[in-house]
């Protein structure tokens, strides 16, 4: 019995023969809310996780690109630049900003629907528009002139 008794034991060590369930972990309800709510709205705001692409620069520079992502992270690319990372947030329905080199860059959101985005930019007393579609994929950026 002694033996039989010690491979039952080793079985169940390693699993095989009977049936362990693990325990669940619990998940706080309040914060599985908040987190589902969060993501429902992240889902229905078109100005998130898309590449906006320039619909009106200059064909010398190509492909400026702007990426909202939900976490608050501005992705900032083009074809003849660097890319850049900053922070952002959504002020209002109709208003963003972002910082830029230290300084906070205001937009009014004139136009935004699933697949165009028209930016207000408020530099100083100036004001500056920028157009935006979806990028088409896949998307390659072209030589640039020499």
């Amino acid at each position: 019995m002694d033996t039989k008794a010690a491979i039952i034991a080793l079985l169940s060590v390693w699993g095989v023969g009977t049936c362990v369930t693990l325990p669940a972990m619990a998940q706080d309800t309040q914060n599985a809310e908040e987190d589902s709510a969060d993501e429902d709205a992240d889902r229905s705001n078109p100005l998130l996780n898309k590449v906006w692409v320039r619909s009106d620069a200059d064909a010398a520079l190509p492909g400026p690109m702007q990426i909202f992502l939900a976490d608050g992270t501005l992705v900032s690319d083009s074809c003849w630049e660097t890319y850049r990372l900053s922070k952002w947030q959504q002020v209002s329905d109709s208003a963003i900003s972002w910082d830029e080199d230290g300084m906070t860059i205001n937009a009014d959101i004139a136009t935004l629907t699933e697949t165009e985005l028209v930016l207000s930019l408020k530099l100083g007393s100036d004001v500056l528009e920028q157009r935006y579609v979806t990028a088409s994929v896949p998307y390659v950026c072209p030589d640039m002139e020499k």
